[in-house]
């Protein structure tokens, strides 16, 4: 009878216990229940109505926009209409700078991949003088704003014949996009396992095959991430754009700017050149989505 008593006296703290557990997880269920997923899908939607109301209004007419809210569509569908992308491509201005944007987003992208994979594999596994020093001084450079080198580069391009090309501008976003690349990058290679590297030079690869070949591979996720960022940047720069082009090669973003400044009323010709910019980085980035979570999570998980 004592032994079945101090049985049963040892027996309420697990019981209390485990009633104590079982409040936490179904507050924990709650809280991962199908009323939070309801509740982010509602915040997504939230965050996707401007982009549904700026192609709707692209859709509609001039007068349509001046006369009620974009919404409006959805009792009237007569509304809609493509007339407005037509005017876009009679726009020579706009077209144009759309094609400037891809000839400066292309390449600045590229070289800021391709230098900054070459010097992030140099950082992280190749031996030379100063190069933890070198790789301080590259990470310093990530504290230097925008701003402060606008004056001075110009004055540089100026002297160069640079200035107001699209050449200058790519220089430009390049050589501010290589800090981050070159961070970003370095330390995603280092943890590469040395056994894996050390292997393939058994095997007689040299330092560029065994970048092309095993390191590339295996930093896809970091370099489609830095990718991502970097054609983000470059395509929604405004500032470097304005400073730097001229008429002839402005981006789309100067392009539509400069055509609030002439033509307050011409929606017709904005709101499909807005949408037009802003769904081709969207594209990008969904295209590349898993790799870009993939490149952010790596490293999170051994």
């Amino acid at each position: 009878m004592t032994a079945t008593a101090g049985s049963v006296g040892k027996a309420e703290p697990v019981r209390t216990a485990g009633a104590r557990q079982s409040v936490g997880s179904r507050v924990a269920e709650k809280l991962s229940g199908g009323l939070v997923r309801v509740f982010l899908l509602v915040v997504g939607l939230f965050w996707l109505v401007p982009t549904i109301g700026l192609l709707v209004s692209s859709l509609r007419a001039p007068q349509d926009m001046s006369a009620s809210g974009w919404w409006t569509v959805f009792s009237k569908p007569s509304q809609l209409t493509v007339d407005s992308y037509q005017k876009l491509l009679e726009n020579s201005d706009i077209t144009h700078s759309l094609v400037n944007t891809v000839l400066i987003t292309v390449p600045a992208t590229v070289l800021v991949v391709v230098i900054g994979a070459l010097a992030g594999y140099a950082f992280a596994w190749m031996e030379f003088p100063g190069r933890d020093w070198w790789f301080l001084g590259v990470v310093s450079l990530l504290v230097v704003p925008v701003q402060v080198a606008l004056i001075p580069i110009a004055e540089l391009f100026g002297d160069l014949g640079l200035f107001g090309t699209i050449f200058g501008v790519i220089l430009f976003h390049t050589g501010f996009g290589l800090p981050f690349a070159v961070f970003l990058l370095r330390n995603f290679f280092a943890e590469i396992p040395r056994e894996l590297l050390e292997a393939a030079r058994l095997d007689g690869a040299g330092e560029l095959r065994l970048f092309a070949r095993v390191v590339m591979p295996l930093g896809g996720p970091a370099i489609a991430s830095l990718g991502i960022f970097q054609f983000l940047w470059v395509w929604n720069d405004m500032l470097v754009a304005l400073v730097f082009t001229k008429s002839g090669t402005q981006p789309i973003t100067v392009a539509l700017q400069t055509q609030v400044r002439q033509f307050g009323n011409n929606i017709d010709v904005l709101a499909p050149g807005a949408f037009i910019s802003m769904v081709i980085p969207l594209a990008v980035f969904f295209a590349f989505q898993r790799q870009f979570v993939s490149g952010v999570m790596a490293g999170a998980v051994k």
